[in-house]
Parts: structure tokens; sequence; C-alpha cells
């Protein structure tokens, strides 16, 4: 069965597509826990987040596009600041509300793995607040394995969230061993 947004255009992401992805993100920073941010960006303040993780090498955005709309993006940057971790990556994903459930971040991240396969990357990491069974089952869905959870290591909305730690080998996922 095809899902809702086959048709959308799967690309690396531009400039003019930060606004949108600051709106996406917003929505999670101040309606939920998925994100420790806590307060909302402005498309100025998100630049740098967008460059540094727009390098065209191993920090890579993708976004889905369909009929001029951003309904979401996945991304890779960098896991720890130290040399030795450089071909380890952090993945996030994100879509909008009414773009969630039909199979687009499945669509996103295989493209930013695809991306990223032809880089100096080994590793995927993604951290996953808790709850949430969605994003659990979408990095299972592709190939990570989780690692554990660290216990209430944020707080937001006056309460404490846990995250689970999820890897993947980069050649694994994509079937390029």
């Amino acid at each position: 069965m095809p899902g809702k947004f086959d048709c959308a255009v799967i690309r690396p992401a531009t400039l003019a597509d930060l606004p949108a992805l600051v709106e996406i993100h917003n929505h999670y920073v101040t309606s939920t826990h998925i994100t420790f941010d806590i307060e909302p960006f402005t498309v100025e303040s998100r630049r740098t987040w967008f460059d540094s993780h727009n390098d065209g090498k191993r920090y890579r955005i993708v976004v889905a596009e369909n009929e001029g709309v951003i309904l979401g993006s996945a991304c890779s940057g960098p896991h720890r600041t130290k040399a030795a971790y450089n071909t380890t990556v952090e993945t996030s994903i994100a879509c909008r509300l009414d773009a969630r459930g039909h199979g687009l971040g499945t669509l996103l991240y295989r493209a930013l793995f695809a991306e990223l396969i032809d880089q100096d990357v080994h590793r995927l990491v993604a951290g996953v607040a808790q709850p949430n069974d969605a994003s659990n089952a979408l990095h299972r869905k592709l190939g990570f394995a989780p690692l554990g959870t660290f216990s209430q290591v944020g707080r937001k909305f006056g309460k404490y969230w846990d995250v689970a730690w999820f890897e993947a080998d980069l050649a694994a996922v994509t079937g390029r061993h």
C-alpha cells in the first residue's frame, strides 16, 4: 500500500528551508518533551545549528517536500567534540504533525543514510526522549539497536525525562558492507 507522501521529494536542505525547519522544531520545543530545548528558536538563532549540521559531508540535513511544503527533516550532527568520535554521528528526525505516521520518517532516514554512506561515517547514534513509542519503533525498524537508558537526565515542564540510546552500523543499515 503506497504511503501518503510517496510523491514527496527528499532532498538536501537549503537555507530557504530554515524557516519551515524552525517552525517544525518549535512545535516540539513548546508542546512536547521530545526535544530538551526549552525556548523556541528564531530563524536567526537556529542558523548556527543549520550550518553545523549541513556541511555537505558527514553532517547533513535532508528534507521532505511536497507541493512546496516542508513536511519534515532528518539530520546528522556531531556526537562528541573529541576527534576520535568524528566517524560517529548523532541522528535526529522531526516531521510536521500532519505528516507523522505515514512512512515519511523511514524515507527521510533512508535518504540521509544513503548520503552518508560515501562519507567517513561508521556509526549512527540516536537519543530518544522517553516515552516515544513511534521513534523507538522507527529506530528499531531501520536497524538501530537499543543500548540503554539514561534515567531522568532532562527536566522539562517540571518533570524529569529519560533518554533511550540507540546505535547502528551505517554499512549494515544501508546494506553496503
